[in-house]
């Protein structure tokens, strides 16, 4: 079973100054949920920024040696065919065909690459903490594992309420409720 202390929030400046305050106190913040992108969370969560790009740009360049590898050995060593005059290995014709792999194999890469990394997934129900959060509220999540201590929910119930939280819940998630 999963356990989360929410704090929600009714204001979007609040919830930054909110989550700078709760930052410097060294507790660890498990998740931000808004209900549109506020603009600088990512800085104040102290989130590094992603490495999608990244990921495009090595698939994007897989794409374009599996066109080229495929088309050479194709038209070089397994059927070579002169068609009007030109040399077996003829770079330009290729272009269309290694664009397009490109393409494909780096979208398709920072599709599935942008799904594993944010948890989203066919195969799970996303958390619902609160209905709310989707219309007006924010809300800053903090995981309560088993050996967190008293000392430790004091500490964080205290820091959202000087914080100026809206309101404070204990959620609970069985494995049936996903």
């Amino acid at each position: 079973m999963d356990k989360y202390i929410v704090g929600l929030y009714d204001d979007e400046e609040i919830l930054l100054k909110a989550v700078k305050e709760i930052r410097k106190q060294g507790i660890r913040i498990t998740e931000s949920l808004t209900p549109f992108p506020v603009h600088g969370l990512d800085e104040a969560m102290g989130l590094k920024e992603s490495k999608l790009h990244t990921v495009g740009f090595v698939a994007g360049l897989a794409g374009m040696l599996t066109a080229l590898s495929f088309m050479t050995w194709v038209s070089v060593s397994s059927y070579p065919t002169i068609f009007g005059g030109k040399p077996y290995f003829s770079l330009p014709s290729f272009i269309p065909i290694t664009f397009e792999l490109t393409v494909l194999f780096s979208s398709v890469t920072m599709v599935v690459a942008f799904f594993v990394r944010s948890g989203l997934s066919m195969f799970k129900s996303p958390k619902i903490y609160d209905e709310r959060i989707t219309d007006y509220l924010f809300a800053l999540t903090f995981e309560v594992k088993e050996n967190t201590s008293k000392e430790e929910l004091e500490k964080i119930n205290k820091a959202l309420t000087e914080t100026g939280v809206v309101e404070i819940k204990e959620k609970d998630f069985d494995e049936d409720e996903y």
